[in-house]
């Protein structure tokens, strides 16, 4: 089995996919990876990129193609995510030439438009293109601000339509997803299939971690990972406002986004002395980190389409196996609630939110202990990375045996 991963995004830039492709590899498929140059989540190219021209290089064995890309900080989000499209679909074909593939796999993180390339690529190879939806669009245009033009959201709403369409299956992240992406997908086959996590969340004594003031004294309660509109992040300044004279009680953030600053500084200003934000740390620390907490919290903006996902956090928490807040609405907290893991409160309400952090903070620590052993066998029984990899493999094998019936 031969599969062409295409993803805007891929190593040295963080993200799940780049396990998927190394455990794929490990079980027998000959995997190689279209993708561009790194520049996420800074938007700066890494040390020994830049955008220009055509790269070939190899990582852990995964032969990668990398296109020509502007960078989000020279051109912003619009550039960036149309430079890759215009550059698979000018260069790929090219890079390609005499390959012979059995899938491409479209991980679809936004701009879920990258998928136009590999359509392309897929017609020109003979072989199916299977597509996972991690964002919707043009929801998630809409939700976060980024389009506001009811004309550019209808456009961008055909566009997708013609891409579920012209995909031979669709996967989707969450079980909220479903019912918005067939409703535009005709009769494209939509499945289900959640992300997992590395496995250095699901064993967290094989990582190492930094001291963070914060975390290792009191009652810590940890948010991990970007740090923007879409997670909410004010219910954390407004809970800790409300819990601030509760001094074993802090709030440590982790990571960077387009409201570090604005959390910090709205912090600083209710003169709050429970609120750490040490930035961004590699993923490999993180397991660590989460270990040391003594809760895990998930938030997300109070809209529509943000009840529909599971942020990827999730799992991790669950993996690491220690008791979660969810302050969030939807899938994310049904999962939550389910694994009997944590509490779910609604979204954007401080005053559950901090309510939910006392209850926890009053609970026995074997209390809290099970609820971390709880979402740790949830995620080994519905998350786990080599069954999810299994599955996907199956999906490979399904969709190309199909086209091969019809050549």
């Amino acid at each position: 089995m031969r599969v062409l991963i295409l993803s805007q995004y891929f190593w040295p830039e963080s993200f799940q996919i780049n396990e998927i492709a190394k455990t794929l590899q490990d079980k027998g498929v000959e995997v190689e990876v279209l993708t561009g140059k790194p520049n996420y989540p800074q938007g700066e190219f890494y040390p020994g990129y830049h955008g220009g021209g055509c790269v070939l290089e190899t990582h852990e064995g995964i032969l990668i193609h990398r296109v020509p890309l502007i960078s989000r900080a020279k051109g912003g989000l619009g550039l960036n995510y149309f430079s890759f499209i215009i550059s698979g679909l000018l260069f790929a074909p090219g890079m390609l030439r005499r390959k012979k593939f059995d899938a491409i796999f479209v991980y679809g993180l936004s701009p879920i438009l990258q998928a136009i390339p590999a359509l392309f690529l897929g017609r020109l190879k003979k072989c199916p293109v299977l597509l996972w939806v991690q964002d919707l669009w043009p929801e998630s245009l809409s939700a976060t601000g980024y389009v506001k033009n009811e004309k550019v959201l209808k456009g961008v709403e055909y566009v997708v339509r013609f891409i579920y369409r012209k995909t031979d299956l669709i996967l989707v992240q969450s079980k909220g997803f479903e019912e918005p992406v067939r409703r535009l997908s005709s009769k494209t086959e939509v499945v289900y299939h959640p992300n997992s996590v590395e496995r250095i969340f699901s064993h967290p004594e094989e990582s190492t971690a930094a001291e963070i003031e914060g975390l290792d004294e009191g009652f810590a309660v940890l948010f991990a990972g970007n740090i923007g509109t879409a997670q909410g992040i004010d219910v954390i300044v407004s809970a800790a406002e409300i819990l601030k004279g509760y001094r074993d009680i802090r709030f440590v953030v982790l990571g960077d986004g387009s409201c570090r600053e604005e959390m910090i500084n709205e912090g600083q200003s209710l003169g709050l002395t429970n609120i750490y934000a040490p930035g961004r740390f590699p993923v490999d620390m993180m397991p660590a980190f989460m270990q040391r907490a003594s809760a895990l919290m998930v938030t997300l903006a109070d809209r529509p389409i943000f009840a529909l996902t599971v942020p990827n956090k999730v799992q991790a928490y669950l993996a690491v196996g220690k008791p979660i807040i969810a302050c969030l609405n939807g899938e994310g907290a049904r999962i939550v609630e389910e694994a009997e893991a944590g509490f779910a409160t609604p979204a954007e309400n401080a005053d559950e939110l901090a309510a939910t952090v006392l209850r926890l903070y009053e609970m026995s620590e074997s209390e809290r202990n099970q609820m971390g052993e709880n979402g740790r066998k949830y995620f080994e029984e519905h998350f786990d990375h080599g069954k999810l990899v299994d599955d996907l493999i199956g999906h490979f094998e399904a969709e190309s045996s199909k086209v091969r019936s019809r050549l």
